[in-house]
């Protein structure tokens, strides 16, 4: 037990780049195979799960809705809320720089990458790539900024534990969402999440500096 103890505290003190290192493995193992054709079992485990084993009449519009939450045009007016009422207006200006540079990204990956996206199972219209998913990106990269302001800034110990589970829930149900709705596969929102940790975890040391007060301890 002691050396998992010791495991348990180095990836403790080392939060970030195990962070980093995890979601790089991730993206490694995805791309790699889609590179060289072979079938992703994710894809056909989500898809047994999710799509055959999940979908029902009364499911379908609560998944759009999730879906919506990662919908730039409903962050992008969050981005406004929350720099019309956030103290000095910074955090809600760091989201919005956050969101426009993820959704650049997005772009830039996706026609370098121009995965077609699934075909036949759809529930809902959607046009472009399919790798990464702009949803599950989006989603990961503003939804995890906030749960990571709250965390470093909410002084109320159980309301910081709620908004990050809150966040978090976000995020896993608009990847689900996608998946279920039928316009990516499991491994486009898998490579999405991953990616997007990959830029919180340079964003958050390098760009949230500058719009806020960060303490050595707590970056």
């Amino acid at each position: 037990m002691r050396w998992i103890k010791a495991f348990a505290h180095e990836v403790g003190a080392h939060k970030r780049m195990t962070i980093v290192i995890m979601a790089l493995l991730v993206l490694f193992a995805i791309v790699e195979d889609l590179f060289t054709g072979e079938a992703l079992k994710v894809d056909a485990v989500a898809y047994r799960t999710i799509v055959e084993g999940m979908r029902a009449d009364w499911l379908t519009p609560y998944m759009e809705q999730f879906s919506s939450l990662a919908s730039p045009v409903v962050l992008f007016v969050m981005c406004l809320v929350i720099t019309a009422f956030a103290p000095g207006k910074q955090p809600g200006r760091c989201a919005l720089l956050n969101l426009a540079l993820t959704l650049v990204l997005n772009v830039l990956l996706k026609n370098l990458i121009q995965r077609p996206r699934p075909e036949g199972f759809r529930l809902i219209a959607e046009t472009g790539y399919s790798f990464p998913s702009g949803h599950s990106m989006v989603s990961m990269a503003f939804y995890g900024l906030m749960l990571w302001m709250i965390w470093h800034y909410e002084k109320d110990k159980v309301l910081r534990y709620v908004l990050c589970a809150l966040f978090a829930l976000v995020i896993v149900m608009v990847g689900v969402s996608r998946i279920y709705l039928g316009v990516h596969y499991a491994s486009d929102v898998l490579a999405g999440f991953a990616v997007s940790l990959l830029w919180l975890a340079f964003y958050t040391k390098t760009i949230v500096p500058l719009f806020m007060d960060i303490t050595p301890d707590k970056a």
